[in-house]
């Protein structure tokens, strides 16, 4: 019994002694091994989140005109508008007179407007037989003219405007008819009126009408103003 005791003893002892050893005794490092081989690539990985919208860049030069396309084809014809409304009628004003002398009115009287009895144009009533002036009733431009026939008498005559003296026109009698003649363009305002008249007395009223000779006076408007 004893020998198997010691025996026991002994290999415990041994095995405490190898195992202490190997517990207070270490070796130097190896050498590094050489690398290993490259793995097979790896499968691709997850779609990541969508990022920020970034800033707008600058805005690049124009491009060139492209090509003028084909015409297309015509449309349908589009229905009937509405009637538009009446337009205004364009009235042209009217305003002339032709007047003369008559065996009656020959020789008229001094410093006072001619009445000039014989009416030739007077649709607008615009010239007043009775006074012998004409009054105007649409404010523009107006020619007035007048033709004299000269017997007997000097003439000297004169056209008024509202009482001013617009134009003079004299002609001396030698010994048979003579003719004298005057015209002008005058602005008149509506109510302003126009007339000849003789001056210089009785000396001067040798304006002359027969069946075969005329004394004559006129004006028509050219254009409102």
């Amino acid at each position: 019994m004893w020998p198997f005791v010691a025996i026991l003893l002994v290999v415990r002892c041994v095995a405490q002694d190898e195992t202490q050893n190997k517990g207070c005794v270490c070796g130097y490092p190896g050498i590094p091994g050489d690398p290993g081989h490259n793995g097979s690539p790896g499968r691709d990985g997850r779609d990541g989140h969508k990022g920020d919208k970034g800033i707008q860049g600058p805005m690049g030069p124009s491009g060139r005109p492209g090509n003028i396309g084909y015409r297309g084809d015509r449309g349908p014809r589009g229905e009937k508008g509405d009637m538009g409304e009446k337009g205004d009628a364009l009235v042209i004003s009217k305003s002339a007179f032709s007047v003369g002398l008559t065996a009656e009115t020959k020789l008229p009287a001094a410093n006072a407007p001619i009445r000039f009895d014989k009416i030739i144009y007077n649709q607008q009533n615009h010239y007043d037989s009775q006074t012998g002036r004409f009054t105007c009733s649409v404010a523009g431009a107006y020619f007035f003219t007048y033709h004299i026939t000269v017997f007997s008498r000097n003439v000297k005559v004169v056209l008024m405007k509202n009482g001013e003296k617009i134009i003079h026109t004299m002609d001396n009698y030698q010994s048979s008819e003579d003719q004298a003649a005057g015209g002008t363009v005058l602005h008149l305002d509506v109510g302003d009126k126009v007339w000849l008249q003789v001056v210089g007395g009785e000396l001067y009223n040798g304006l002359f009408a027969d069946d075969d000779d005329d004394t004559t006076f006129s004006g028509f408007l050219i254009f409102e103003a």
